[in-house]
């Protein structure tokens, strides 16, 4: 039977099992969890190593190829350097930006991504309107907070990858990677040349893949990293500028997301579980398939189960 054996980061191994949630098995000893999908059966380890095995290891051990490392001794090589890009604690109550996505777990919806600049001054008031992580809080609320940032005339880029052009560029073989990071790079550089951002203390992005594998996707496109550039996993429980870009990359999300529901006449919901399957069943049978392209990331598994719902 075919296999791949990657090393991926804890916080990779956590994302792969909410990704996989209605898909798992039940978990053998010394794993965090198995899951099977048409392609494979994935099966995880505490030590982050990660076993695909099946019909097509290759295509599902793809969608994690940005975090992924072939050996644990590589594995741990990229560690090592990737302490240069651990933010210093005096960030978080300095003058810096922050930046965050949303809709990349999402079948339905674009990729949107935000990057904030927060005065060190601002910190504590923005702690008042209730800013946090948005993990954390209702879709009302996110809302709510969005526009009370928004009053504040805080100096901010958003970017908004629509489904068309998203499935464009994954045809072209971008990873999603490789698009978030370039979003996270343009929103980022965007806010720097707001002449309302004065010179920040730094610059956190809420990490997604490793920092190095960042550079090389930015760098495929002739860019270059910004200079106090710092990676964190989980930076909006930290970060009050991240959690700021984390709110209003989410509420751009669902109001995206409203948009699309109305334009196919159909609730879209959220994720990528079988009430998605139900709802991309529907689509297609009052619209036609063609208009996934304009509201859906076609590659996901959830495009095939909603066709065999047919």
């Amino acid at each position: 039977m075919p296999q791949q054996v990657y090393t991926m980061p804890l916080d990779t191994v956590e994302n792969m099992k909410t990704y996989y949630k209605n898909s798992l098995q039940s978990t053998p000893q010394g794993a965090v969890f198995r899951a099977k999908t048409p392609n494979a059966v994935i099966t995880t380890y505490k030590s982050g190593k990660v076993l695909f095995q099946g019909k097509d290891p290759a295509a599902e051990a793809g969608k994690w190829a940005d975090a992924a490392s072939s050996t644990p001794k590589h594995r741990q090589k990229n560690n090592e350097g990737n302490a240069q890009f651990a933010p210093p604690e005096a960030l978080f109550t300095s003058s810096h930006i922050g930046s965050d996505e949303a809709g990349t777990g999402d079948y339905f919806g674009p990729i949107t991504v935000a990057a904030v600049y927060v005065r060190k001054d601002q910190i504590e008031l923005l702690k008042e309107l209730g800013v946090k992580d948005s993990k954390n809080l209702t879709d009302s609320t996110i809302k709510k907070i969005a526009g009370d940032l928004m009053k504040l005339e805080l100096p901010y880029s958003l970017m908004i990858l629509h489904n068309e052009r998203y499935n464009q560029l994954q045809r072209k073989k971008w990873s999603q990677g490789k698009m978030k990071a370039m979003l996270h790079h343009h929103a980022i550089d965007n806010v720097l040349k707001d002449k309302k951002a004065e010179t920040p203390d730094g610059i956190l992005i809420d990490q997604f893949c490793e920092p190095g594998i960042y550079k090389r996707h930015i760098g495929t496109e002739q860019q270059q990293l910004h200079e106090k550039t710092y990676f964190m996993t989980k930076a909006e429980s930290y970060s009050i500028a991240v959690a700021a870009a984390s709110i209003i990359a989410r509420t751009s999300f669902l109001n995206e997301l409203d948009k699309l529901s109305a334009k196919t006449g159909a609730t879209l919901p959220k994720g990528a579980s079988g009430k998605v399957d139900q709802a991309a069943a529907r689509v297609i049978k009052a619209n036609g398939k063609n208009m996934l392209e304009k509201c859906a990331k076609t590659h996901f598994a959830n495009t095939k189960k909603a066709l065999a719902r047919l």
